[in-house]
């Protein structure tokens, strides 16, 4: 095992290319970060992979961001329950990710991303016909995945 940390062109390229294999946007951000944070890809697969299209097409907080929602979880996530600074640290670094996501696209949730709602055969139909998935969707990867590496990368201010 080496140390090397990809840099975050690297990881955030990495998320694009695995929703581009077909994985959903939600797993593609999980995936790529997990195995840095000490957690097997697969199972980011399997944990991530119901958060897809708005949580499993519900059209509801997009995937991407989701996915990202769970790396900051990863790194700060608490797990003593009388631990309430790791929390506040934690919903504290969600509400600065939406907000990130939210300027550069105009909403957190699916279906606005989207112009459609993916919970519906039309809805699919429409995003497969107007190409969304590779054009919009990528997008929101490639944000969602450049944002949480951005936080991340941030020093700790104690």
């Amino acid at each position: 095992m080496t140390n090397h940390t990809p840099r975050q062109t690297d990881r955030v390229d990495q998320a694009v290319a695995c929703f581009q294999e077909g994985f959903s946007c939600s797993q593609a951000v999980l995936a790529t970060f997990a195995p840095q944070l000490g957690m097997d890809r697969d199972l980011a697969l399997k944990v991530s992979g119901a958060f897809g299209a708005g949580m499993g097409r519900l059209g509801d907080t997009c995937g991407a961001v989701t996915g990202a929602f769970m790396v900051i979880g990863l790194v700060h996530g608490r797990t003593k329950a009388e631990d309430q600074e790791t929390k506040e640290k934690a919903y504290a670094l969600v509400a600065e990710l939406a907000d990130q996501f939210k300027q550069r696209n105009g909403s957190l949730a699916c279906r606005e991303l989207l112009g459609c709602d993916l919970g519906t055969p039309e809805g699919r139909q429409h995003s497969h016909d107007h190409g969304l998935f590779a054009t919009r969707c990528v997008k929101f990867v490639r944000d969602a995945a450049e944002i949480v590496e951005g936080m991340l990368a941030q020093p700790e201010d104690g």
